[in-house]
């Protein structure tokens, strides 16, 4: 049985194929616009970073080349296994397993901390937001990289998938966070139409992974993203 960390909430899609999103994390935003986007608010050269849900490493080493110093959290023991071995001869990154919502990191030891398609974020995430608080020091940022389900094609097959999710209600939670937001229109990008395939299965419902792989020709998904931040 795998090693989770009591308190995480299960993630659909890495946590049942972590070598399909593998191939999700190759294919996302190939100009890196989202990390610019993110630099161009707060720089992390030379910083100290922190990569929440950092699930098996795959932006730990980018990260390490900038950074001063790279810290991925992951609740799921056998990822951060996989994280730490991704990132064995990185002497700046460290690999914890422990969630969002009990960080073992001391107070203020934090200088950006990101989090891409993490699933706890929104209504409820107020525990992990108030370790964001506890972490991050005085002119520091945290981020929040997430599908933004109110564009789109992929927002729409998203919202099939989990009818529950309510983009306003999600909106109206950041906004009494006092989080501020910029929308990103990033796209995947695959070099093979059975990984494109591949990735669609593991978003989606299948009645819906089969609707989208329908609607999609070629080898590029548009990706609407949205980016929130807050200063510290």
């Amino acid at each position: 049985m795998p090693r989770i960390a009591k308190g995480a909430i299960p993630s659909p899609n890495i946590w049942n194929s972590p070598q399909v999103y593998e191939l999700e994390n190759r294919a996302v935003d190939p100009e890196g616009a989202a990390d610019a986007a993110m630099r161009a608010v707060r720089p992390w050269d030379g910083a100290t970073v922190l990569d929440i849900g950092c699930g098996t490493g795959y932006h730990l080493p980018i990260l390490s080349s900038q950074a001063a110093r790279v810290i991925g959290v992951e609740p799921h023991g056998d990822l951060a296994v996989l994280a730490r071995r991704r990132c064995a001869g990185l002497a700046n990154v460290t690999v914890h397993a422990a969630t969002a919502q009990e960080l073992p990191l001391p107070d203020a030891s934090v200088d950006v901390a990101v989090a891409r398609w993490a699933y706890f974020f929104g209504p409820g995430c107020e525990p992990g937001l108030r370790e964001l608080s506890r972490v991050v020091r005085r002119g520091g940022a945290a981020f929040v990289l997430d599908l933004d389900a109110t564009r789109g094609s992929f927002g729409r097959w998203f919202s099939h998938t989990v009818p529950a999710y309510s983009a306003r209600e999600v909106e109206a939670f950041w906004d009494r966070q006092g989080w501020q937001r910029r929308p990103l229109d990033l796209r995947m990008a695959f070099e093979r139409r059975a990984d494109l395939e591949a990735v669609l299965r593991i978003e989606f419902t299948p009645a819906v992974a089969e609707q989208a792989i329908a609607e999609t020709p070629g080898l590029e998904i548009p990706y609407p993203n949205v980016l929130r931040w807050r200063h510290f």
